[in-house]
């Protein structure tokens, strides 16, 4: 393959994992430059640098530079291989960090994904895997993506000793599905998950209990599991957590999740997600926030047909996906209110033509 020249230039540490994926995507070379410069401690931290080594072991033929102050990387991609991986993530980040870009790359790779990530299984900064479980995979089933799609939690791991193994099954495509996904529809249902792992395992009903005492006003059908780890399978050190999801009548689904922290009883941490779960519901929009940047990908990345969703307001992380993905990929998305009469709607509805994105890695049978 003749290499492309153009070079994806991009400066500072944050939105690192998506330039990454985006530059896999598009077989561009990027530069990322000034990453902490000012930082008494500068260059790339120790979760950065084992992203990296994961991206390097989910592909083959990447090369890596990192500059000797580790402030600049120069990533040129190679093909998507998947297969079998097994990856250690440091304890200064959860496994939701290394799994996150890794979704948005399986699907197109050369052989079906079997990844193991063992660390820390829910912590404040990144998605947990009970989101991932429940509300990533799903968002990736509109796009056609199923069969084999999966992700088990073996060991949960609570910060800061971890001891959790998750395994990350994901199938191959050949192209993602256009996404036409307008009406948010009412929310019909909420489920959820609480876990409480090395500590008294009265406290995961206890937060069942909080949760529904606060959503209880507005919906009949909630169902709140409590997920029981024991023994080896509870990790290292205690914690617990509650995972809540809002489902819609069209299939729209939203997430809020609470983690335990040092001296806060359960019933607040579960009074924590119940709300943010309302306030999400209340932003709109037929796909979770934190899903935005994924679901845009893979509307970008679809076969050549306009594709339209609704979202609440975008994030700021967002809003600089959309510039990254129109310098890999040359996509730029029109973005219209959905209800231009109602004023305090903030609903948008973000429309793009697919670039038409075929799977060139995938082993043909």
């Amino acid at each position: 393959m003749a290499q492309i020249s153009t070079v994806l230039h991009f400066s500072g540490h944050k939105y690192l994992r998506h330039r990454l994926v985006l530059s896999i995507l598009s077989g561009k070379p990027v530069r990322i430059d000034k990453i902490r410069p000012d930082d008494k401690n500068p260059g790339l931290r120790d979760y950065e640098v084992s992203m990296l080594r994961l991206l390097e072991r989910v592909t083959n033929g990447t090369i890596i530079e990192i500059s000797v102050t580790g402030t600049a990387i120069l990533l040129k991609p190679g093909v998507i291989v998947g297969g079998s991986v097994v990856h250690e993530c440091p304890l200064s980040r959860s496994v939701g960090y290394f799994l996150e870009p890794v979704v948005m790359l399986a699907p197109f790779a050369k052989k079906p994904l079997q990844l193991t990530l063992r660390g820390i299984t829910t912590d404040d900064h990144d998605l947990s895997v009970d989101i991932i479980r429940t509300v990533t995979l799903p968002h990736l089933q509109l796009f056609g993506i199923s069969d084999g799609l999966e992700l088990r939690i073996k060991k949960r791991g609570s910060a800061p000793s971890g001891g959790g193994e998750i395994q990350f099954l994901c199938p191959i495509v050949k192209q993602v599905k256009t996404l036409n996904f307008v009406d948010p529809g009412k929310i019909k249902r909420i489920r959820g998950i609480s876990h409480a792992v090395r500590v008294n395992p009265q406290f995961s009903n206890r937060m069942i209990e909080a949760a529904r005492s606060v959503l209880n006003r507005y919906i009949p059908d909630i169902y709140l599991y409590s997920d029981v780890y024991k023994g080896e399978e509870s990790g290292k050190s205690p914690g617990y957590a509650l995972t809540l999801l809002a489902e819609s009548t069209t299939g729209a689904m939203h997430c809020a999740e609470a983690i335990s922290q040092p001296g806060v009883p359960p019933e607040d941490i579960a009074l924590l997600a119940a709300r943010s779960l309302l306030a999400e519901i209340r932003k709109g929009g037929a796909v979770d926030r934190q899903h935005q940047t994924l679901i845009l990908l893979m509307m970008a990345l679809g076969s050549e047909d306009v594709g339209r969703c609704r979202m609440g307001e975008p994030t700021a992380r967002t809003i600089q996906f959309l510039r990254d993905l129109k310098e890999g990929f040359g996509t730029a998305f029109k973005i219209v209110p959905a209800e231009p009469t109602d004023s305090d709607s903030l609903d948008l509805i973000f429309s793009c033509y697919g670039v038409g994105y075929v799977n060139a890695n995938r082993s043909l049978a």
